[in-house]
């Protein structure tokens, strides 16, 4: 009788090739969120589609999710890759539940950890392809920040990512302001989403609003915006121009 293993067929998931699996570009993917501070909490926008390449393969993907008690989180970017950092945050949110002494991770310190795993992720040239929108409320204290794919982070009143960080953010620093009811926030988020929608391809009229305040956190129903497509410069875009086709 033959004692001696049986070579692995190349295509086995137990071969050498499958030891090591790496995004090396992203699939389907999420485009921009974009959140502020109001007067109450944060709030934050998402739309639900997921372009396979350049086509808007699936119309209803959540793309902001509760963290523990006082967080809210928002991805940009590959999806397969969110959802696995969906997995290291609950397994850090069992780990600190576990102790039961009281306390439980804020905002900060889920943002802060957030920055040391893509960092990380980066360093191994094996990136987590997402960019993150981090914000919450704890002890009367709100925290909004970001965190790109390659580590680089920030905290600020007012953030977006992927194209609403060319489009959506000149709105928000002119009309943001630290006193923001509820209504004028979502009122903002929505504005912000329309032009969004008006100018990136890949965005579709089917959004979520989250809000996490002190009390908690909600996410709304999806719904969609009105819109308004009979613009002269939609209707005759290359009208004026200079040496188009």
């Amino acid at each position: 009788m033959n004692f001696m293993a049986s070579k692995q067929p190349e295509n086995s998931l137990l071969g050498p090739e499958a030891d090591s699996q790496r995004t090396l570009y992203p699939y389907v993917t999420g485009t921009s969120v974009v959140a502020l501070k109001y007067k109450d909490g944060i709030l934050m926008a998402a739309d639900m589609g997921g372009s396979y390449g350049s086509t808007l393969r699936y119309k209803s993907v959540e793309r902001m999710k509760p963290i523990g008690k006082h967080s809210l989180l928002g991805a940009s970017g590959e999806i397969s890759d969110f959802q696995e950092i969906l997995r290291y945050l609950d397994e850090l949110i069992l780990y600190d539940n576990m102790w039961d002494d009281g306390n439980s991770l804020g905002p900060k310190e889920v943002h802060n950890y957030l920055t040391r795993v893509m960092y990380n992720r980066r360093n191994k040239f094996n990136p987590l392809w997402n960019s993150l929108v981090l914000g919450g409320v704890k002890n009367g204290q709100k925290y909004l920040g970001t965190v790109s794919m390659i580590g680089v982070n920030f905290e600020d009143n007012h953030v977006a990512t992927g194209f609403g960080n060319h489009l959506a953010r000149p709105i928000l620093r002119q009309e943001w302001h630290e006193n923001l009811s509820y209504e004028d926030g979502v009122r903002l988020l929505e504005k912000c989403m329309r032009v969004l929608l008006y100018r990136d391809r890949s965005a579709i009229n089917k959004l979520q609003i989250a809000k996490i305040t002190e009390e908690g956190m909600t996410i709304s129903q999806p719904y969609s915006l009105k819109t308004y497509w009979e613009f002269s410069a939609f209707a005759n875009p290359a009208q004026g121009a200079v040496g188009t086709w």
